[in-house]
């Protein structure tokens, strides 16, 4: 799905993975699942480019559900795979604190794991041999200088991913527009957070960044200001 010039996503609103073309190569944004392979594969081919024009996978976290074709990208490609260095050890072993999952609804949850674990393969997910780490601040080498800003809160090392020349920021799940255990549509806290209190201060720290897209990494596309998110969570 073409979002605007640069920027495309792949997965749906249940898990959603970001491409960004540019004539210098390819960067992508999160992992998914191990099944998003194929819509990578798909997603490359009506772009006329392959596995080998991708320059870099940057990770908002470490969580399974970030990672899923990462590891198949470095290995079989090549292509280094960038997280926060809070989150290194997350991606490479899945170890995290266990968190309460809160509010739920039987259907939308049933439909979150079977389209998780059956549909994209989430058992099969494969942790990360190596990873390149980086900081708050840092502005990576990548085709449209993606910069970081630390988002603490989901994870210690949550990040949103602000890339100029897309127009957007991508924030994993710092926050949601599609609560996958609820339903719930529109912008609010995501679930499985280690630290709620943390990740809504984190909304804030996106506020003075200029983009006409917010992309969280499940639910729709969120086309709004960074500086109207934290408002507008803290009310839904």
């Amino acid at each position: 799905m073409k979002l605007a010039p640069h920027l495309y996503r792949f997965g749906n609103d249940v898990v959603a993975c970001y491409l960004i073309d540019t004539p210098e190569g390819i960067t992508l944004i999160d992992a998914g699942l191990p099944g998003h392979w194929r819509d990578l594969q798909r997603e490359l081919g009506s772009l006329g480019k392959s596995a080998d024009d991708i320059r870099g996978l940057v990770l908002t976290h470490g969580d399974s559900d970030h990672i899923g074709f990462a590891e198949r990208l470095r290995s079989e490609h090549g292509v280094p795979v960038y997280v926060h260095t809070a989150d290194a050890v997350r991606a490479r072993t899945g170890k995290k604190p266990k968190t309460p999952a809160g509010p739920m609804r039987l259907g939308p949850t049933l439909r979150f794991f079977g389209y998780s674990l059956l549909s994209k393969n989430g058992w099969r997910t494969r942790y990360l041999r190596e990873v390149t780490e980086f900081h708050d601040g840092d502005v990576l080498d990548l085709p449209g200088k993606p910069a970081i800003v630390g988002m603490p809160g989901h994870s210690p090392g949550s990040v949103a991913v602000h890339v100029p020349l897309a127009d957007a920021v991508f924030v994993g799940d710092a926050l949601t527009t599609r609560h996958v255990l609820t339903g719930r549509v529109g912008p609010q806290p995501a679930p499985f957070t280690d630290d709620p209190a943390e990740a809504l201060d984190s909304l804030d720290k996106i506020a003075g960044l200029q983009a006409s897209w917010v992309l969280p990494g499940h639910g729709a596309p969120w086309r709004t200001s960074p500086a109207q998110v934290g408002e507008a969570i803290r009310k839904g």
